[in-house]
């Protein structure tokens, strides 16, 4: 049937797609599952060729995993070397349901927080197996030697994220992304080093080359040269990444983008839930229209910094000034049971709430403090900066205030994306051999990413799950030997030259920067923290007068054949602008207020996100048409170990 705006129309498919999920219990599916998977043996795994796309910690922990278990790798980044991957970006921790702290902490509790913190549009079966392979995540770093922060006796020790009510989160001071991702480069290196694994760094994924209806393998763009080149395997894992730059301003590192995934949809890879963008709500404020980008400042600072405003939106007193009487600790106020630690939903739409009513700061009025003085006067300067010092430096370098001595100021912006590629329970995409691991994929977060969890689901992909489910796909697939010179690569190849020649012709007066600064401001203002159906059409009716734009009167200076920035910007913008339609189609769609998916029109009495299970607990999975007309696909969401229940952090 016909769905959507008059501009903008979809067609709903009657079948219902299918995860394969396993049957049994939910606390053993896991383990029996992989009991009875098909393995391949030592010596065959010598005989396949396997390509992993990204190098962060999804990709790294895969490459390195794959590679020591025999496989033959080729690996790829589109930075100079691995260690550049944006996960090194992650600053507060990871989670781990170890109860090294004693407060009650457990698989099931760390399974139960994560399906509600994604306000129940996850599937229960993935997310219990992420709660499972969580504590075998630590070991694994432990062993790589991750510097963890450890306490006085030496014991490793945990701090706490929002959402939860105990302290499940390793960390390594504010740099807990960076030296996980060492952890795994370092394994990938001696891989590297044995010759397992080749890599390929500088290189941009262009397109996915399918045979037979099987992913085998990838065309790739030299970003120093400029000379495309393929590569063929007989399994493709995209391990790239979100793609919450499609706002423009956001926390992601700028080369960070959704073309190979989009090139993937585009080859039938179904994408899902792409409306489901987070916002975080510790961000380094706007200062300048000059901006290309947002800084992230740790959610782990909420454990000890206090969120408030004045009370009176007319203190214009320093913060110094403002006595603990005139303070509004607003998220202390509004959910007294989780404070400061609320999930970042949640935080992020209190601080748009103080905002919009006036409160917010000079000189944008869009910014609150987060205010370390109290836990200084408590703990002690040297604590503190023991925990968080590297992050402070940050601060000051980018505002010129030390948090020590003046509060921070803080407002939310675009940072994880929980929709990706639609996966099966192996991470499998809707196309045979495409495995899809980390945040390219959709799987575990639903509606919200509970902090620390993306290192966590990362990590879990790449060392634990893939090595199992792809040697299934393996010993249960006959692949028949295929040739970069066959039809398959050269028609890929040319379309991927062609498509460069394309946006090199165009020839017009408008930059790369310009038209995707416009986009940015369409899907931030209509598309952002707050939509309403009125909202999103007219991002429905913007977004194709951007394209439009942008495929009219582009200036691209500079050559195919050689470095050129501005051509690798423009292929991802012109992939940006085609999924910002696809996320403002989807949250149209959409008809209820789900975690990070708020749509004004539904909302409790006390504006928290109302839910509509009747009728929207589903994986919206949408399937790409040359004519335009996505096709909408639904998994159902069955919740059989869980009850539904309105999210309450009060």
């Amino acid at each position: 049937m016909a769905g959507g705006s008059p501009e903008k129309e979809f067609v709903e498919s009657v079948s219902k797609l299918d995860g394969r999920l396993p049957s049994g219990n939910l606390e053993d599916k896991w383990d029996k599952y992989k009991s009875s998977m098909k393995i391949v043996n030592p010596a065959n795994k010598r005989k396949f060729n396997i390509i992993v796309v990204g190098t962060g910690l999804a990709g790294g922990s895969a490459a390195a995993t794959l590679a020591e278990l025999g496989y033959n790798v080729k690996s790829f980044c589109i930075q100079d070397t691995p260690r550049r991957a944006h996960s090194i970006a992650a600053q507060g921790g990871i989670n781990a349901a170890k109860n090294y702290q004693n407060d009650g902490d457990s698989v099931h509790r760390l399974f139960i927080d994560t399906i509600k913190g994604g306000d129940y549009r996850a599937r229960e079966e993935n997310v219990h197996r992420l709660a499972e392979i969580s504590t075998n995540i630590i070991d694994q770093c432990v062993a790589q030697g991750v510097p963890f922060a450890r306490d006085y006796g030496g014991l490793l020790t945990n701090r706490s994220f929002g959402g939860s009510q105990v302290s499940r989160t390793f960390y390594a001071r504010g740099q807990t992304g960076q030296q996980l991702l060492l952890g795994a480069y370092s394994s990938m290196m001696r891989q590297v080093a044995k010759q397992q694994i080749e890599m390929f760094p500088n290189r941009e994924m262009l397109d996915v080359v399918t045979v037979n209806d099987r992913a085998r393998g990838i065309v790739v763009r030299n970003l120093k040269t400029g000379e495309l080149e393929t590569h063929s395997g007989d399994a493709v894992l995209l391990c790239t990444g979100g793609f919450g730059n499609v706002y423009f301003l956001s926390t992601n590192g700028k080369a960070s983008n959704a073309s190979a995934a989009w090139r993937c949809h585009k080859k039938g890879a179904f994408m899902a839930n792409p409306c489901f963008a987070q916002i975080h709500p510790t961000c380094i404020p706007t200062s300048g229209e000059y901006q290309s980008k947002l800084t992230l400042m740790s959610e782990s600072l909420r454990n000890d910094g206090r969120v408030w405003v004045p009370k009176s939106k007319d203190d214009k007193r320093s913060p110094a000034d403002i006595p603990e009487s005139d303070r509004d600790n607003f998220l202390e106020r509004m959910y007294p049971a989780y404070g400061n630690l609320v999930p970042r939903d949640v935080g992020s739409r209190a601080i748009k709430k103080m905002c919009d009513e006036g409160k917010g700061l000079d000189p944008t009025g869009r910014a609150v403090y987060l205010d370390f003085k109290s836990a200084i006067d408590r703990l002690g300067k040297k604590n503190i900066s023991d925990k968080y010092g590297n992050l402070f430096d940050m601060y000051e370098t980018i505002t010129g205030d030390s948090p020590y001595s003046t509060p921070m100021k803080i407002y939310p912006a675009i940072h994880y994306i929980m929709g990706g590629l639609w996966v099966d329970y192996d991470l499998m995409s809707t196309v045979p051999g495409l495995f899809v691991l980390g945040e390219a994929n959709f799987s575990d977060h639903g509606a919200n990413r509970l902090g620390a969890s993306a290192l966590m689901q990362g990590l879990a992909d790449g060392y634990f799950v893939i090595p199992n489910t792809l040697g299934n796909y393996l010993a249960n697939t006959k692949l028949d030997p295929v040739s970069t010179t066959s039809e398959e690569f050269k028609e890929a190849k040319n379309d991927s030259k062609e498509k460069t020649e394309e946006l090199l012709n165009i020839k017009g007066s408008s930059t790369v920067l310009e038209i995707h600064r416009e986009l940015g401001g369409v899907m931030w203002d209509l598309v952002g923290m707050a939509r309403t159906k009125e909202s999103l059409q007219e991002a429905l009716d913007k977004i194709p007068k951007i394209k439009d734009k942008f495929w009219n009167d582009l200036y691209l200076p500079g050559e195919s054949n050689t470095l050129n920035k501005n051509l690798e910007q423009a292929g991802r913008l012109a992939d940006f602008l085609e999924l910002g339609e696809l996320m403002a189609l989807d949250a149209m769609n959409r008809e209820e207020s789900c975690g990070a998916h708020f749509r004004e029109e539904y909302q409790t009495e006390e504006g928290e996100p109302l839910r509509n299970d009747d009728k929207y607990a589903y994986v919206s999975a949408w399937e790409y048409n040359e004519n335009n007309i996505p096709i909408l696909h639904k998994e159902n969401l069955d919740y059989k170990f869980v009850k539904m229940t309105q999210r309450n952090y009060k």
